[in-house]
């Protein structure tokens, strides 16, 4: 058995399921999850080609993919993998991705969080731009009042750290969970990015983070509201996302790709 397996919800994309799994190109075993969120076009496990091991959970109904992946995490601390990972339909790994993530926590035990940089393409793999977060602890810290300082399906965690009451919450359910995750950790556990772009990452006009763009932001500030504390980063991170809320994603989208 691997000592890392990657969790990957999955809702009526068998296009992009297969091609994340097939960008996996590593120099270590790695382990599979999928976790099929209630899709209404059947998953059939023989579609699914991979030289590793590959297992299959199934929601009855669509729950939302904080709720699969809670239930990717209880499977993976009940099998006792040392490490999670995680991708998304659609997404490209480089090669050696969790290879040299795994090689980094290996080299650096009190790092319990690790997410890489990114490259950001649209829908017909159009490179759009590079999203390169801070990858030094205290950065990041400081940073995540602003946003989350993590591209979702980049990261690994150390599985240990996992309990009933560090999951995804239940509370941003329909948007924001993984903020909210992520602040979690990062509250109590170092954290940080690899520096290396190790990950095509699909901005899709159909991803949740498009369709529930303003719902994500409202989230977003009630999970600063929770974790507030009378200082400068604090007021100016609600300020902007308040901001947020009424800027086109065109034009946002656009100010990134000048600013990275």
């Amino acid at each position: 058995m691997s000592n890392i397996i990657v969790l990957i919800p999955h809702y009526n994309n068998l296009i992009g399921l297969k091609k994340t799994i097939a960008s996996i190109n590593e120099d270590i075993s790695i382990d599979i999850l999928v976790i099929d969120d209630g899709s209404t076009n059947k998953l059939d496990k023989s579609d699914i080609k991979y030289n590793g091991k590959v297992f299959f959970k199934f929601l009855k109904t669509n729950s939302g993919i904080g709720e699969a992946l809670n239930l990717g995490l209880d499977f993976a601390v009940e099998k006792k993998y040392e490490y999670i990972g995680r991708l998304d339909c659609g997404d490209l790994c480089h090669i050696n991705k969790f290879t040299k993530q795994l090689d980094y926590l290996y080299k650096n035990r009190d790092i319990k969080l690790l997410g890489t940089w990114v490259r950001i393409v649209d829908d017909k793999g159009v490179f759009k731009y590079n999203l390169k977060h801070p990858t030094d602890y205290d950065t990041i810290q400081r940073k995540m009042y602003k946003n989350s300082m993590f591209v979702h399906p980049t990261v690994v965690i150390k599985t240990e750290i996992i309990s009933s009451t560090l999951k995804y919450p239940f509370k941003y359910r329909r948007a924001a969970q993984d903020y909210a995750f992520f602040f979690n950790i990062t509250r109590q556990f170092k954290s940080e990015n690899y520096p290396e772009i190790l990950l095509d990452y699909v901005m899709s006009k159909d991803s949740i983070s498009y369709k529930n763009r303003k719902l994500q932001v409202y989230h977003r500030i009630s999970i600063l509201i929770d974790n507030f504390y009378f200082g400068f980063t604090p007021i100016i991170s609600i300020l902007r996302n308040l901001i947020l809320l009424i800027m086109p994603v065109k034009i946002l989208t656009f100010i990134k790709s000048k600013i990275y």
